[in-house]
């Protein structure tokens, strides 16, 4: 997402190749973090309305929170915009992470490990909001994760990096059956851990 300076490859955006990625190509991109990189001195109002208003500068206050409390509707999570990152949850924290996205009406979303340290309520709480952001606001995704079982509610296509080559790329009932060691160790730890639960 701009980053990480593009050191031997190139990003692609939309169909156009740029060198770096400069602010015309990121103003598609969401970018979610998975630390949630909320300003702890921001309540969650101000945090959804940070790259709002840099991008909408003559947005009245007005303007500007009816956006912020619709989006964070979206995300489940009304009633709490006074509310300072201290006091959410893990889940809350992530799903204000989601909102900031949002509310720039990204073409692309990307997730950084959205799901860890999560528990499996609010993980799948998470997977079905970017279910909804993809199917319900038209958004691609892409999601960096280890968490199979959220990987395979959420993705209806897999690529897998082993050793910084691509060694699977298609759907998930392929990836299953993907003979790539690497693969089959990580899909035979995730069935093992999903019969412990």
């Amino acid at each position: 997402a701009g980053l990480t300076p593009v050191a031997v490859a190139t990003v692609d955006v939309s169909g156009v190749v740029v060198p770096r990625p400069a602010d015309a190509a990121r103003r598609h991109l969401g970018l979610v973090f998975q630390s949630s990189a909320l300003f702890d001195y921001m309540n969650v109002m101000d945090n959804v309305l940070f790259g709002y208003r840099r991008r909408h500068p003559r947005a009245s206050l007005k303007d500007q929170r009816a956006v912020a409390e619709a989006i964070l509707d979206q995300v489940g999570l009304s009633g709490t915009a006074h509310l300072m990152p201290s006091e959410l949850s893990g889940g809350m924290r992530k799903r204000v992470g989601v909102a900031r996205a949002l509310i720039l009406e990204p073409a692309v979303m990307l997730y950084d490990e959205p799901t860890t340290g999560l528990d499996p309520v609010t993980t799948y709480a998470l997977d079905s909001l970017m279910v909804d952001v993809r199917d319900k606001i038209g958004a691609t995704s892409l999601i960096v994760s280890h968490d199979l079982t959220s990987v395979f509610r959420v993705a209806d296509r897999i690529a897998f990096l082993h050793a910084g080559e691509l060694v699977f790329d298609g759907p998930p009932a392929g990836f299953r059956e993907a003979d790539h060691p690497a693969i089959a160790e990580l899909v035979g730890k995730a069935r093992a851990e999903a019969f412990r639960e």
